[in-house]
């Protein structure tokens, strides 16, 4: 049997220790071909280039054991790269990470890395997002390999349903600690509450700085974040399709006052 073809990439760059570790956690499940930003790319979500040309150039890091390109443009931009040009052929897997700092709940709309994921899904590519809850570019990963093993070997071997892709979120354990094993879990219903920080230039102008505070709101305990909380590894299962099913039937009534306007029917004064 020929051996599982692997795509690595990330949105925190290619020098980033999280995808270097990714790497080595893989790297001995399949052949591994990594395309990945040039520089971070943290926050850009779906964002894809279509003002400006793209780089992507073959580059050797650590042992150059295995290829590698650096790629000028966003991490769903090295996914359709990789897929449509560089691959000899559709990957079996896709992993992006390990992310520096979490992804669950709300963060998932926001992340390059589970964007990566996501058009992985769209391509109907099993993939994976991982994330690791420590934001130090120092941060010790080596805990988490033995998992993203585990799990990547998973999927390998079930695959995922078109349209899915796993949102998995490591809890950061010090010293002696471990994890307390993993948790298939929903995304918890949570928010950033904004906060804009504004200030002056030398010349007067305003600047601003967007901040803002993570509001857990969903007190439920089959969520990522309770997961997370009580240090399990959750493993989010992620949709493509955004479509609110349950409510299609509710707004199926405004069809009546849609079909009167498409007729220039005169319709009620409070509508």
């Amino acid at each position: 049997m020929k051996r599982a073809l692997i795509l690595v990439c990330n949105d925190d760059g290619i020098t980033a220790p999280g995808i270097r570790n990714l790497i080595k956690a893989v790297q001995n499940i399949g052949d591994v071909v990594v395309v990945a930003p040039d520089k971070p790319q943290s926050g850009m979500g779906h964002a894809i280039t279509i003002n400006s040309s793209l780089r992507c150039d073959p580059i050797k890091i650590d042992d150059g054991s295995q290829k590698e390109y650096a790629c000028s443009g966003t991490p769903v931009d090295c996914v359709k790269l990789a897929v449509s040009y560089l691959l000899p052929r559709k990957p079996d897997l896709i992993v992006s990470g390990i992310n520096h700092g979490s992804n669950s709940s709300i963060n998932v709309i926001y992340s390059g890395t589970m964007s990566a994921a996501v058009e992985g899904a769209l391509e109907n590519i099993p993939s994976i997002g991982f994330s690791l809850l420590d934001y130090a570019w120092e941060a010790d990963f080596s805990k988490a390999l033995r998992w993203v093993r585990v799990i990547s070997k998973l999927v390998l071997k079930h695959g995922l349903p078109k349209g899915i892709c796993l949102n998995v979120n490591i809890p950061k354990v010090i010293n002696n600690q471990d994890y307390k094993g993993v948790k298939i879990c929903r995304q918890a219903e949570a928010m950033w509450e904004e906060e804009i920080d504004v200030r002056k230039d030398p010349r007067g102008r305003n600047y601003f700085w967007l901040s803002g505070s993570f509001v857990n709101h969903d007190k439920g305990k089959d969520t990522d974040e309770y997961a997370l909380e009580n240090y399990f590894i959750s493993v989010v299962p992620i949709k493509v399709d955004f479509t609110a099913y349950d409510q299609l039937k509710a707004m199926s009534k405004w069809n009546f006052e849609i079909s009167r306007h498409t007729t220039k029917e005169a319709l009620p004064k409070d509508f």
